[in-house]
């Protein structure tokens, strides 16, 4: 089934592939509360890259919300097919789960080369209104998608910054 991305109807997310144990329950609340209030401004659609830590965290949080509204969609940017090389079992369960409820998957490159993150990070941000994000360095690509979603005037959402529910 495919559908067509409505940037004004989309928000992506960009976050650090660690999060500390005992800050992924927070961190979960967070996105569900987030994801609720942007459903509540008309965005359906969530676009995430499918790595580990916050993307994965973000993944299922829309998951979550899409069994109590039909209308939320799930779409993977992935930045090669060859992503998961190197993770733990665990971790590629997880992602092949995700990456099987997904509504919508793109892969940008058939393997790991030097761009390929910077390329779907753009892609989100390209095909995004707003941008959900767990940045923590200044040093690190989270940090450069933030920053080119300011330059493409997306409205953005600190999830540190926001309020314990």
């Amino acid at each position: 089934m495919s559908f067509v991305i409505e940037k004004e109807k989309t928000c992506c997310f960009s976050g650090h592939r660690v999060i500390a144990p005992a800050h992924r329950a927070e961190m979960q609340d967070r996105l569900k509360h987030r994801i609720q209030e942007l459903e509540e401004v008309g965005i359906h659609t969530f676009i995430t890259g499918g790595a580990r830590g916050f993307d994965t965290l973000s993944a299922e949080a829309v998951l979550e919300r899409r069994k109590e509204n039909s209308a939320i969609r799930l779409v993977l940017a992935l930045p090669c097919e060859n992503q998961t090389a190197g993770w733990s079992q665990a971790e590629k369960e997880a992602y092949q789960s995700i990456r099987e409820q997904a509504d919508e998957v793109y892969v940008l490159a058939k393997e790991y080369d030097s761009g390929c993150m910077m390329r779907r990070n753009r892609f989100m941000v390209d095909h995004s209104s707003a941008c959900v994000f767990y940045l923590l360095q200044t040093r690190s690509g989270t940090y450069k998608t933030v920053e080119y979603a300011m330059e493409q005037d997306l409205r953005l959402y600190n999830i540190l910054l926001e309020e314990n529910r």
